[in-house]
């Protein structure tokens, strides 16, 4: 099979040399990431100030000699720990897929000999041989080559294979792209001939390896709600450490009790610290990343979730994101009569052409070409005497850089008769017919009529022979052109609806692709869109300065012949214009743009092992419409999580207050760390679920992204948030001070407090799934969750108030049926106000 490539005086490397190689230059592989240790995540868990806090509460617990509180306090540090220990091990794993395609099977030779090796021990200087369906183990030149093509999309993003020739002598390499070029890529794909190549380069020195030192080099963004959320967290944790000195030293000289002192200071720490909003945020991403996942979106990174809600540029591939990536027959042209294809109906005229189209390509084919022409040509032929599987192949004259045609010499069954089928490039297939100057004017305009419409067309010639000698060329055959065949890549179904709501929602959508500057605008067009008919070719995008391509990039929306560096620093420009960018793509090529971009969208179908970890979200269906319903999850996330923050801040103020206000005027302590640990860490994160199942707003996406920089933490917000729980505090303030002085003692008194707070607790979750309709309206909205919510608090409040266990270790009395009523009102009461303002003109709805 190797008869057509020169192997002669190519002995490769010995076995000695290559042991040599291997101990200085190392094997053919990308190293592996540093990984973290469980120590590593031990101690960032234990350095949060909650989990310190409910430590320190565990050991005093353990020094006044109340085992069961110390135990379940400490419970859940190692609950919370064996959590992030989980999500740990689900790190990022780039390099590790980069490693597995790039270390394929190779076939070399050494010592004379041709020996299948594992792709990790190629060396510098091997020599490779490649054959239709190889996967390339190395970066090499081709010292000898008969029909080759691969496909380099891996790192052009093209879908086209490539031809390759050999080197003639000259090692060098060139970048991956472009015809008649000797060098072939790591991890690329032979799809049709054989080559005989050197290796260049290997591991960190391939194309793919660059690739990889790139993406260690970048660094995943955090969110903007990341750092303002841990702002926040740190702001109160500070807050709260400076009150819990205040009250430990009032306490332990008012009362000369230096323990409980600490214990009350935790307590107030414990309520004044939000540590819930890292819970909650944790929930509703990973509640909307499961979510999503229903719509064949997969999350990689759930802090990309909330960041699409602020998206306002989406980059796209062309190749494989907004087209099949399958070519098909799409246009056919004899003697200047176009004939759109439309099924397998075919008038007779046309039929020459396809049945010279399927001899000229191969028997089995794998170039995707040559299929779509015998998939085509096998329905639109039938039951006809175009077709010939009972014909051989006898010779094959390949491409070559002189002339970009191809053709096949078969003969009949009986061996009286030969046909000879050319293809290729319609101007090199108009050169074998000896075409005149009229008819190649002629011709050219038929041509530029199908590129116009962005079809890739090549033209197709019949020959006869009846001489057993063939001719060394195929200009030595007598050719006649037969017509032009047009291949179309098709849209995806769904993308012109898809780009369409991406404006609607106010996002630019942006094509970036290796491809030609006319199919792109072509492209483009079909696609709806806007300034198609503006695009910037990589090379122009080099010579530009930041300055400049930051001016252009605010008005341009394609891009062409684009390499992988140049993909990314748009992204990088885009981003430091102020932009935030999702980046859509599926090869290597993407890998650097969709992990520096803020969300990197990769195709799950046909997308490469790489892009898919290099990205924050995967479409399982390579269906870009998906896009928009993972906009839209991005954007009722954020909503709602400013509905639950609200309600976070509302529910912390009576907390704090009923457990500062007694050490002040010297009441019995209210609250003690167990009450609140069950609070925020149980009915806190439980009600953010009501919050995050809540359905979106109608207008979610008719309005313009929010910006990046906008808070979650909205002054306004918080202010009206901090009333509502000042209001609920008076409530509950109100019903302790009326059972503890009208002398239903302290257990009683603290039991009736804390269940006032949770029924406030309650109607705050209620009055808070909306700032704009009244809870009898939201009632009327889908929520399943809000009733179980409900459900499960009542319960835990009937176990703590009336299990002899929990009652004691809570210090709660029992408490009688007009105790429960009198606190449900109360609770109920506390928010009366609220839902009245919302009736009036007074605008209370969270700002998009």
């Amino acid at each position: 099979m190797w008869e057509e490539v020169k192997l002669e005086g190519m002995p490769g490397l010995s076995s000695e040399e290559v042991t040599a190689k291997l101990k200085v230059e190392g094997y053919n592989e990308l190293p592996s990431p540093d990984k973290r240790t469980i120590f590593n995540i031990v101690w960032d868990v234990v350095r949060e100030p909650m989990f310190l806090l409910l430590i320190a509460c565990g050991s005093i617990y353990l020094v006044l000699g109340d085992l069961q509180e110390a135990l379940m306090l400490l419970g859940f540090v190692f609950v919370i720990m064996g959590i992030t220990f989980y999500q740990e091990r689900k790190t990022e794993n780039t390099l590790e897929a980069l490693r597995d395609l790039s270390s394929p099977r190779a076939l070399v030779i050494r010592d004379g000999q041709q020996k299948r090796i594992a792709g990790r021990e190629v060396v510098r200087g091997d020599i490779i041989m490649l054959k239709e369906g190889d996967r390339v183990p190395a970066d090499a030149v081709l010292l000898s080559c008969s029909n080759l093509l691969i496909n380099e999309s891996l790192l052009t993003g093209e879908a086209v294979p490539v031809r390759k020739v050999q080197c003639d002598g000259v090692m060098d390499m060139h970048p991956p792209g472009g015809d008649g070029l000797p060098s072939v890529f790591s991890g690329t794909l032979v799809v049709q001939g054989r080559g005989v190549a050197q290796v260049q380069g290997t591991g960190l020195g391939t194309e793919m390896g660059r690739i990889g030192k790139r993406l260690q080099s970048l660094q995943t963004e955090d969110t903007s709600l990341q750092k303002e959320t841990r702002r926040v967290v740190l702001n109160m944790a500070l807050i709260g450490v400076g009150l819990c000195a205040v009250v430990v030293i009032v306490y332990g000289f008012t009362r000369l009790d230096w323990l409980q002192g600490f214990l009350a200071g935790i307590t107030l720490a414990m309520a004044i610290l939000p540590e819930e909003i890292p819970v909650v945020f944790t929930i509703f991403l990973a509640l909307g990343a499961w979510r999503i996942s229903q719509n064949n979106v997969l999350t990689r990174r759930s802090q990309a979730i909330q960041a699409l809600g602020s998206a306002t540029v989406l980059c796209t591939d062309k190749t494989g994101t907004l087209t099949l990536n399958q070519m098909t027959v799409s246009k056919l042209m004899v003697g200047g009569e176009p004939l759109e294809v439309v099924g397998e109906e075919l008038p007779e005229n046309f039929h020459p052409l396809v049945e010279y189209s399927i001899l000229a390509s191969q028997k089995d084919p794998f170039d995707p070409m040559e299929k779509s022409l015998k998939e085509f040509g096998s329905g639109a032929l039938q039951n006809t005497e175009h077709l010939h599987d009972d014909w051989s192949l006898i010779q094959e004259y390949p491409l070559s850089e002189e002339l970009l045609a191809m053709s096949h010499v078969w003969r009949s069954p009986d061996g009286q008769e030969y046909l000879i089928a050319a293809k290729g490039a319609p101007e090199a297939v108009a050169d074998l017919c000896h075409m005149s100057d009229m008819e190649i004017k002629k011709l050219q305009e038929q041509i530029n009529s199908l590129a116009s419409e962005g079809l890739r067309v090549i033209g197709v010639a019949q020959g006869r022979f009846t001489r057993e000698i063939l001719p060394g060329e195929q200009h030595d055959f007598p050719f006649h052109f037969l017509g032009l065949v047009g291949f179309k890549d098709p849209l995806r179904p769904q993308v012109q609806d898809a780009v369409a709501e991406c404006y609607q929602a106010g996002i630019r959508v942006v094509m970036i692709t290796g491809d030609y500057p006319g199919t792109a605008s072509h492209i483009g067009s079909e696609i709806g869109l806007r300034n198609y008919h503006q695009v910037i070719t990589g090379p122009e995008l080099n010579q530009m300065s930041d300055e400049q391509l930051q001016d252009r990039v605010r008005e341009v929306n394609i891009f062409a012949r684009v390499v992988p560096e140049e993909k990314l620093r748009l992204v990088e420009d885009l981003k430091a214009d102020g932009d935030t960018v999702a980046m859509t793509g599926d090869g290597v090529n993407d890998a650097p743009a969709l992990k520096s971009a803020q969300i990197g969208i990769s195709m799950g179908g046909r997308g490469t092992d790489v892009a898919r970890e290099a990205s924050a979200l995967v479409l399982l269906d390579d269906d870009f419409s998906s896009i928009v319903s993972a906009v839209k999850m991005g954007r009722r996330i954020f909503d709602n999580l400013k509905k639950a923050t609200s309600y976070i801040f509302a529910v912390h103020v009576p907390i704090v207050g009923m457990s500062l206000l007694p050490v002040i005027f010297g009441w019995p302590l209210v609250l003690f760390p167990m009450q609140i640990v069950i609070l925020e860490l149980i009915i806190d994160p439980a009600c953010s679920i009501v919050f995050e199942a809540e359905p979106a707003e109608k207008d979610v996406m008719r309005r313009p992204p929010r910006s990046s920089k906008d808070p979650l933490f909205d002054p306004r917000i918080i202010g009206i948030s901090i009333l509502q729980g000042v209001v609920v505090l008076l409530i509950v303030l109100t019903v302790f001070l009326m059972a503890y002085y009208g002398g239903r003692g302290e257990e009683i008194s603290r039991a009736m407090a804390f269940t006032t707070l949770l029924f406030g607790n309650l109607a705050l979750i209620l009055s808070n799934r909306s700032w704009s309709k009244t809870i009898l309206e939201t009632l009327r909205s889908p929520n399943p969750a809000l009733w179980w919510i409900l459900a499960v608090a009542l319960i835990i409040l009937g176990l703590v108030l009336y299990l002899p266990a929990l009652q004691s270790l809570f210090q709660f009395g029992t408490l009688s049926l007009t105790d429960l009523l009198l606190c449900l009102v109360a609770g109920s009461v506390s928010v009366l106000w609220f839902e009245a303002l919302k009736t009036t003109k007074f605008s209370l709805k969270p700002a998009p």
